[in-house]
């Protein structure tokens, strides 16, 4: 008798610019300070594309070629791609199709997940979805952001937050019981109100008004976001493993969206997990959104050892939040 068949995480890929935004650097920009910023988020610096024309999906390639060349395939051979992201090239057509005409993934077929920071849990639920049905051997899920596009600079609520990048990881069957085993997802609408953006959708398009009120840029309100997330993210993370009466002790690693150092904290406590068990890398990258889950897999890649149980867990605007247990399938 043949094991159920699971979707493994058989590879990851990643992708940071190059050019660095610091908080020293911001403190040029707006009223805030170095020790304020990491005190109250944890984030030290971010990331930046910069460049004529550069955008989401010239992260989304570079991070999907690595993945392909540390599995020894080509992108030819990809059957689907998910981009999970808010800042996509076009409000059409999808990234991930742009995305796939530049790696040269001529077989595959790809569409974009809009769900905030949850951009990466949402779609490798899907992923694995299509694997487990038996239909497709090689999917790819990516979380990518270009946040400095949608970011104002002069507003020190949001500009200290969030930087831009990109990861992926290759998704295929599995008969040994890894991969993904079970998700909670869930959404609330009625958060939309608290983090969201104002303009450029089909309830305001774009105008010379909308622009000159910069409409255009996140609009949080940090406070109720902070709640919403800390009782979100640790609740079902909590849930998650109750259901599958699993313990702290049996989690190798928590890999929680990287929004908050305070966040991050909130749900590992509720885990009754302790730091070491904890991927932080929010002080390099800062929130790159979709980006967070599959960057920290790819810098803690050579850590993760064949068995090991992880949670990864994510809250985003809109509502959107979710947990996802997975058993890791190889050592690296």
């Amino acid at each position: 008798m043949t094991n159920k068949l699971t979707a493994a995480i058989t590879a990851v890929g990643g992708y940071v610019p190059e050019d660095k935004l610091t908080n020293f650097d911001l403190e040029k920009l707006v009223e805030t300070n170095d020790e304020w910023i990491r005190t109250r988020t944890g984030i030290e610096e971010r990331r930046i594309l910069k460049g004529d024309g550069l955008a989401t999906s010239d992260m989304v390639v570079p991070a999907v070629k690595q993945l392909c060349e540390k599995r020894g395939i080509s992108p030819q051979e990809i059957d689907c791609l998910i981009v999970g992201t808010v800042t996509p090239d076009h409000v059409f057509p999808a990234t991930a199709n742009i995305a796939c005409d530049k790696l040269g993934a001529k077989n595959a077929w790809g569409f974009d997940v809009s769900a905030a920071c949850s951009g990466f849990l949402y779609p490798l639920t899907l992923g694995a979805s299509l694997i487990e049905s038996g239909r497709y051997k090689k999917v790819v899920v990516c979380g990518a952001d270009k946040m400095s596009a949608i970011i104002n600079y002069n507003d020190r609520a949001t500009c200290i937050i969030f930087g831009d990048g990109a990861g992926a990881v290759l998704l295929e069957p599995n008969e040994e019981g890894n991969g993904v085993l079970d998700s909670i997802l869930r959404s609330d609408g009625s958060g939309c109100h608290y983090l969201h953006m104002k303009a450029g959708g089909s309830k305001k398009p774009a105008s010379v008004a909308s622009v000159m009120a910069n409409e255009h840029y996140v609009y949080q309100e940090g406070q109720a976001v902070f709640k919403a997330a800390v009782k979100g993210m640790a609740d079902v993370s909590a849930e998650l493993l109750e259901r599958n009466n699993l313990t702290s002790d049996d989690i190798a690693w928590l890999v929680p969206h990287q929004a908050n150092l305070r966040i991050i904290d909130a749900t590992a406590n509720r885990m009754g997990l302790s730091k070491e068990k904890v991927m932080i890398n929010i002080q390099r990258y800062g929130n790159t959104t979709a980006g967070t889950l599959p960057l920290c897999l790819w810098d803690w890649e050579k850590k993760l050892k064949k068995g090991d149980n992880i949670v990864l867990a994510a809250f985003g605007g809109g509502f959107t939040w979710g947990a996802t247990w997975v058993k890791w399938a190889y050592n690296s």
